[in-house]
This record gives C-alpha cells, sequence and structure tokens, in this order.
C-alpha cells in the first residue's frame, strides 16, 4: 500500500500554508481590533461615562469594556503577525496603551464623570434641627445645604468627601452642633442635591466654599471673627484651598487629605525612587487632562495653599502609619 501511494503522480510531499499570508491575516485582523477598540474606549470615556442618564452611562462603561478586550485582541493578533523577535516591541506597547487607558479614564471621572448618588441620611437622625438651605454660588449654581444654628456666635462649614454628600457628615454635625457651633454641611457641586457638574478632585471648591462662608457671616447670630470649615478627604482639601484664598476663614480642620494635582505627589520619587517617579508622571498626565476637561481653575498645590493661610491654624488629621 505504501508504495503504491509513493508511487501516484498526485501524491506529491505536503506543502505548509503560505507563512507571509497567515502573517498579514494576523495583522489585518490586528490592525482592525486595534482601530474599533480604541474608537469604543474613547467613545465610552467621552460620550458614555459622563452622561447624566444610566443607561447613556451603562452603554459608556460596556463601550469601555469592550474596547479594552479589543485591546488584548489586536495585541494577541499582532504578536502572531510578527516575526519572534518583533514580538518584544508589542511590551512596551502594550504598557503604553495600558498607561494612556488609566490617565484617560481617571481623568475623565474626574472632570467629567457622572453625578454622584445621594446618600440617604436626615439630620433627625443624629438628633438635630436644621433649616433646608440652598448657598448660591459666583457663577449660578447653587449648593444644597443643611444649617444648624449656632449657640454660641461661632459657626463651621463642613465638607464632605468626593462621590458622596452631606449626609456622610451627619455625626460630624451632631458633634460640632452639641458643642454649640453652628454648622453648615453643603453637598458639593454636582454631589448629592447640588448643581452644576462634579469635579472629584474639588477644583471648584476654592470658590465654592467661601460662597458658603458667605451664607455663615449673612446671619445675625454669627460671629463674623470665629468661622472655620472642617472637610473630610476631598472637602479637606478644598477647605485647605478655600483659607488660602478667603481671611474669614479663620480656622481649618483636614481629615484624610492626599492630593489633588500633580505638585502634590512630587515626594513619590524621593521616596520610592523610580516607581515614585513613574506614578508622579502618570498624575502628571491625569492632571493635565483633567484640566482640558473641567472649567475648574487648576488649584495652587496643597503645601502652598497652607503657606498662604498662614498664621491661621490648619489641622490636619490622619491614620495608618
Amino acid at each position: 500500500m505504501t508504495s503504491v501511494l509513493r508511487d501516484r503522480p498526485d501524491a506529491g510531499p505536503t506543502r505548509r500554508p503560505d507563512a507571509g499570508r497567515t502573517r498579514r491575516a494576523h495583522a489585518g485582523r490586528g490592525v482592525l481590533a486595534l482601530v474599533v477598540g480604541v474608537l469604543a474606549i474613547a467613545a465610552g470615556i467621552g460620550a458614555g461615562i459622563p452622561a447624566q442618564e444610566s443607561v447613556a452611562r451603562g452603554a459608556g462603561y460596556l463601550a469601555v469594556g469592550l474596547g479594552l478586550l479589543l485591546l488584548v485582541v489586536a495585541m494577541v493578533e499582532l504578536a502572531r503577525s510578527l516575526r519572534r523577535w518583533w514580538r518584544l516591541v508589542l511590551v512596551p506597547v502594550l504598557v503604553g496603551v495600558l498607561v494612556a487607558v488609566d490617565v484617560l479614564g481617571v481623568a475623565v471621572l474626574t472632570g467629567a464623570g457622572p453625578r454622584p448618588g445621594a446618600r440617604r441620611g436626615d439630620p433627625a437622625d443624629v438628633g438635630l434641627v436644621a433649616e433646608d438651605v440652598s448657598v448660591p454660588t459666583g457663577d449660578g449654581e447653587r449648593l444644597a445645604g443643611w444649617y444648624v444654628p449656632t449657640r454660641t456666635g461661632a459657626a463651621v462649614v463642613l465638607l464632605h468627601g468626593s462621590g458622596s454628600s452631606r449626609s456622610a457628615v451627619l455625626e460630624h454635625a451632631a458633634v460640632l452642633a452639641g458643642r454649640g457651633y453652628g454648622v453648615l454641611a453643603v453637598d458639593a457641586r454636582g454631589h448629592g442635591a447640588s448643581t452644576g457638574q462634579a469635579m472629584r478632585w474639588g477644583w471648584y471648591g476654592d470658590t465654592d466654599v467661601p460662597d458658603a462662608v458667605s451664607f455663615l457671616t449673612s446671619r445675625r447670630e454669627v460671629d463674623r471673627g470665629r468661622v472655620a470649615v472642617v472637610g473630610l478627604s476631598m472637602g479637606g482639601e478644598e477647605a485647605i484651598g478655600a483659607a488660602a484664598r478667603d481671611s474669614r476663614i479663620r480656622a481649618v480642620v483636614a481629615e484624610g487629605v492626599t492630593g489633588r494635582q500633580a505638585a502634590d505627589l512630587d515626594w513619590l520619587s524621593d521616596v520610592y525612587g523610580w516607581r515614585g517617579g513613574v506614578q508622579e508622571g502618570i498624575q502628571a498626565a491625569q492632571t493635565a487632562v483633567a484640566a482640558a476637561l473641567t472649567p475648574a481653575a487648576s488649584p495652587v498645590p496643597l503645601r502652598a495653599a497652607v503657606r498662604r493661610a498662614a498664621p491661621r491654624p490648619v489641622l490636619l488629621v490622619a491614620g495608618g502609619d
């Protein structure tokens, strides 16, 4: 049987597929997946995620997820289209793509992201009787707030963290009011019931918080020389920035502040070496993109803001090592 098959004229040697044609097919699929993936991510980040409607937001997140999956497919297909030593080039390319997605994603969600959901809670839950108030801002927005009148003449603007609302600081309000302070707890711009576009690094706070101070100083029972600001996380950063601009703020208590722009993290390379330097570079890119996406002015670094607020006291509260 073997000799018969060997002698047949049509039983020639088996031919390998055209390697060049196969590589070109992989390259074509890789380029297509790369283009569609980038467009999907751009559409999701630029149009879907910032939308206020939940359906559009969901479509945006779905588009970003699909885009990331297509980028992985693109890298695999392009790797299969290249000769072995060229495949090493794809490693830094893939890293660069992932860094770009991280930079764009964080910056968009920070400066043009959807409105954070309002946390449930009411002053009555902590035994407080408060007025529902609305604080106008200089550019026409309104900050929703609760005001507990002062019993001593001293008053405090109370600020919550990023992605939260005034309901998150009700326990703080109860402690302050219990000691006689007037308390104005407000939803940050674009958070809770306040109007406007949210900026999750608190860049609007430098101008919005002084408007809240103006509300307090307009009350007859408030001593204008005894107004302070207490803030948590983003709220603490807003408090520090506002104190640098408004001398009516006589003291600041800032709990859990970290940073709100690249200059606030320029110590990372000193502590963590090249890894910290990489993070500083990523943060600088995120800050630049966020600044391009929001009308809010880029704030001064927190250290500079504290120096400008001096000699007024700024108490920083932090946990951990």
